[in-house]
């Protein structure tokens, strides 16, 4: 077939620009109203672009993506989708993607830079050379601002960093015209000397690391090569001088030689702490002296011990403390002038023997002044607790963890059990629990509600991180209760949650907490400035409950008053730190912050600087600052180190328990987990083995990333066969007799849902495909005579609470729920069996769903299935979850593990055993 005969595609484009530059994106066929789903939406506008993985990355909600606009010029720039054109829904999406184009022109222009101007806020447009429209110029200068923030380059850098971008453009990684890797080298001072070494060297593709021989050094880069690499002097003089030009640290070299320059110490600490950082933004390959890293990561040797003056209360945290200091170097002690003589000398680099040591003059300079603060009487338990004090100082609770011996911090027997208190949260000031409180609480749920006073008290925000269904809510409703009846409470307090479960909340609040008159903010006739100042005024609520949508468009009014409380549940709603949602949030002011979350950490450490910028702003210093300090050491080289130095910091601020803790003795009914095996049908089979040798056939003309990218995207196409070939051939509705037929999935699962519901038993039904569940709804209804309700995302508010309650009820026996609109927030433990249709990538998923029956106030034994195609990719990832399941306890937990395995063990995924 010629491309003359493939039919072109037309979509029209809805675009709504939001905060930023991030657009919502939807399509719909030309000439229809309905849109299409966003599945196809990122394989038509994503399909070559490498840097989301192919539209991996890309978040979607329903038919809608989230697309910055960075994104959307690369994708314009790049070309369209040969069979596919787009036009705007409307006249406005018109012309914003006019705009678009416009922009996205200029984006590919090797002189973009050249139109560019630094001003105080970072750059400008010079329009009248570009001949832009102005909307045109603001999209290019809003994807300029995401794509330096991607590098890591601050807009308070970028007028430096101008000339550089304005020579070379964006930092480019294609090298594939050399054989080789232009990369610089710093060597250490040899023994007696003083000056370090940057030198600029060659890399093979084997590791081999090749610099000119000393007498050539000051020749030129050509006559330095060997004759076989001669021929690229050139480009090697060119990568050079890129590199070199972003440097601060480097003030002259002589460009057409191979750079051998020496620095000082003060150099070296320029290049570590600022060119350093630009070289890994650019990816420039830069050598490192094997030790540096290392004696930058440990940075003194002091010993320290610490204890309290006095002893009054097991939980006091103003008490003073008073510190024992002794200083070692390579096991030598330093008495104190010593160290003195090192702070005066600004000494950076010291060799004692054969060893190498960095002692940070400014970081030294703190030490002392901390000592002298210290030794003032004006350090509390308090300050080593909360604080942000130098790790070296910080506390330990695993003393075995600490492996430097050169590092070391000792508390007195009194101090650590008050730490250790502190950091267990045991044995606390006991709180009496309001009166008021219509319920029992479990001891640990009495020991929640404490920790949540203690920390209001001392004045430090909280994350409760109990896992689902352990009663986060009554935990903060006993609170709430008892925050409300101090006579000192003079302001409402501000719940903020999913639109999903305000009406949970609701019932809750009614059910343990009658005595709280709660307001809900939230729909068209919600209080507005004048009258919401009133109800402020006259204190007419103790509780406002609002979503996350009506306190971001309400954020400038909210933000104007001070709340007793400010409450986020699902706290992962504000994980994105750069949306328009997180920010309103996290300028929300109360006299106390707490964020309710199962899941604290979902995918990226961004989250949980998102979540503490809230409850405690500034703890963890700002964004940069922690991405430079846990983001890149954790999530790029997984280091052990930085990940225990993160647990303490965060440690006492989070309370988290989980189900599987005995010490909970919680008495939940027994679960139990088994795989449903059924087979293909044989139309299923021959569509999946066509469609796995059309897809390899493909294969066969692509490479690397795009290779990848098209096996990542055929493995959803995959699961719909799976579940039923009306959902992978994209058909109309067709009876319920036929539909059984054609998938042994979609019949078992009819009939064992049939089953359990003439047994007198509940059960929930999860897809992850709205016409699954559609199918399996038309099945029960026509073959059983079973009407059946489907909770997807697009559900008003009120017709799912009422069916959640009808379904607790005992008013239907069987759930079907989308696993994104029902897997969080909803209490549904009248079901004893749990069916999930298709296996998720990221078991989290499977389980959050799951634990809406399997939670507290399940009396019965809960039977979950797991369907599961055999011989098929079901059965494979079903295989690699299990492997995988430990992932789950790590500090960090990514759902996009799948993009981690090699192309040969893709390739194994796709074959139809």
């Amino acid at each position: 077939m010629t491309d003359s005969n493939i039919l072109q595609l037309s979509l029209e484009l809805t675009l709504q620009e939001g905060q930023d530059g991030l657009f919502i994106v939807s399509a719909n066929v030309a000439g229809e109203t309905r849109k299409i789903d966003a599945d196809m939406l990122v394989s038509y506008l994503f399909y070559s672009d490498e840097p989301t993985m192919y539209g991996m990355l890309v978040e979607q909600r329903d038919n809608w993506l989230d697309v910055s606009i960075d994104m959307l010029l690369r994708l314009f720039s790049a070309g369209s989708h040969p069979y596919v054109q787009y036009t705007g829904a409307t006249s406005d999406d018109q012309q914003v993607l006019t705009d678009i184009r416009e922009a996205a022109t200029l984006w590919k222009d090797p002189a973009l830079f050249s139109y560019v101007e630094a001003n105080e806020s970072g750059l400008s447009f010079d329009l009248d050379k570009t001949h832009l429209s102005e909307q045109a110029g603001r999209y290019i200068s809003l994807a300029m601002r995401g794509q330096l923030a991607t590098l890591g380059v601050s807009m308070a850098d970028f007028p430096a960093l101008l000339p550089h971008f304005k020579q070379y453009g964006w930092p480019n990684t294609e090298t594939s015209k050399l054989p080789f890797r232009v990369a610089l080298r710093l060597t250490e001072p040899d023994v007696d000397e003083t000056d370090w070494l940057l030198e600029t060297i060659l890399i093979s593709d084997r590791g081999a690391q090749w610099s000119p021989a000393a007498g050539k050094i000051a020749g030129s880069i050509e006559n330095a090569l060997p004759a076989k690499r001669k021929p690229y002097a050139e480009d090697i003089e060119e990568r050079q001088a890129e590199m070199v030009g972003i440097f601060r640290s480097v003030e002259w070299y002589e460009p057409r030689q191979f750079m051998h320059v020496p620095l000082n110490d003060a150099q070296v600490r320029i290049f570590i702490q600022e060119d350093l950082p630009l070289c890994q933004a650019f990816d420039y390959p830069v050598i490192l002296p094997a030790w540096l890293k290392n004696v930058t990561e440990t940075k003194l040797k002091i010993r320290t011990s610490a204890g309290m003056q006095s002893y009054r209360s097991s939980a006091s945290l103003d008490q003073v403390l008073s510190f024992d200091w002794q200083f070692s170097l390579a096991g030598e002690k330093i008495d104190r002038n010593q160290f003195q003589k090192m702070v005066d000398e600004n000494r950076e680099y010291i060799r004692a023997g054969d060893e190498w040591f960095h002692l940070d003059p400014a970081w030294l300079k703190r030490i002392r002044e901390l000592m002298e603060q210290v030794d003032d009487g004006e350090w509390t338990v308090k300050d080593l607790l909360f604080n942000e004090v130098p790790e070296e100082i910080a506390p330990v609770y695993d003393e075995e963890e600490e492996d430097d011996p050169l590092v070391a911090f000792s508390m007195q027997q009194s101090l650590r059990k008050v730490m250790n208190m502190l950091h267990d949260k045991k044995g606390l000031p006991p709180v009496p629990v309001p009166k008021t409180l219509h319920a029992e609480l479990r001891p640990y749920q009495q020991e929640g509600f404490e920790w949540l006073h203690f920390m209001r008290d001392n004045k430090f925000g909280a994350v409760l991180a109990d896992d689902m269904g352990l009663g986060k809510t009554v935990q903060l409703i006993t609170y709430l209760l008892y925050v409300h009846n101090l006579p000192e409470t003079d302001s409402p307090s501000l719940i903020i949650c999913p639109t999903s479960v305000m009406g949970n909340w609701q019932k809750e609040l009614e059910r343990f907490a009658p005595s709280l008159t709660v307001h809900v903010h939230y729909g068209t006739n919600r209080a507005r400035e004048e009258q919401f100042a009133d109800m402020m005024s006259k204190r007419q609520a103790h509780i406002i409950l609002t979503t996350y949508g009506t306190a971001t468009q309400d954020g400038e009014m909210l933000s104007m008053y001070e709340f007793a409380n400010v409450t986020i549940d699902e706290a992962q709603n504000i994980k994105n730190l750069q949306t328009k949602q997180s920010r309103a949030i996290r300028k929300l002011r109360g006299g106390h912050h707490i964020a309710l979350t199962g899941t604290p950490i979902e995918n990226r450490l961004s989250e949980l600087w998102a979540i503490f910028d809230f409850i405690h702003k500034g703890y963890l210093g700002s964004f940069r600052k922690f991405s430079e300090e846990f983001i890149v050491p954790i999530e790029r080289d997984d280091l052990e180190a930085e990940k225990r130095k993160l647990r303490a910091r965060i440690q006492p601020f989070m309370m988290r328990r989980t189900k599987n803790d005995p010490e909970l003795r919680l008495n939940l009914p027994e679960k139990l987990e088994q795989n449903e095996y059924v087979p293909l049908t044989p139309e299923q089979a021959a569509l999946y083995e066509s469609f796995v040798s059309e897809t390899k056939f493909k294969l066969e003309t692509l490479t690397g990333f795009e290779r990848k990218g098209l096996i990542l995207k055929m493995l959803s196409r995959l699961k719909q066969l799976c579940n039923h070939p009306a959902l992978f051939l994209k058909e109309p509705p067709a009876p319920a007799a036929e539909l059984t037929t054609r998938s042994n999935k979609m019949a078992r699962i009819v009939s064992m849902a049939a089953e359990i519901a003439a047994n007198g038993e509940q059960c929930l039904i999860f897809t992850q495909y709205i016409g699954m569940g559609q199918m399996i709804r038309q099945c029960l209804s026509e073959l059983h005579g079973i009407d059946v309700p489907f909770l997807t995302g697009s559900m008003p508010k009120g017709q799912r609470d009422a069916l959640v309650e009808a379904f607790q009820n005992g008013e239907f026996p069987i759930f079907i729920l989308s696993l994104k609109a029902g897997g969080t927030g909803l209490n549904l433990t009248q079901a004893n069996h749990v069916l999930h249709a298709g296996r998720w990538w990221n078991p989290a998923v499977e389980n959050q769903a799951t634990d809406r029956a399997y939670r507290i106030g399940q009396t019965k034994f809960v039977h979950v299935h797991k369907f599961v195609t055999v011989g098929t990719i079901e059965e494979k990832i079903d295989e690699m979850l299990v492997e995988k399941a430990a992932l789950s306890a790590d500090l960090i937990h990514s759902s996009q593990w799948l993009t981690e395995l090699n192309d040969r063990e893709l390739e194994d995924l796709l074959t139809f055993n």
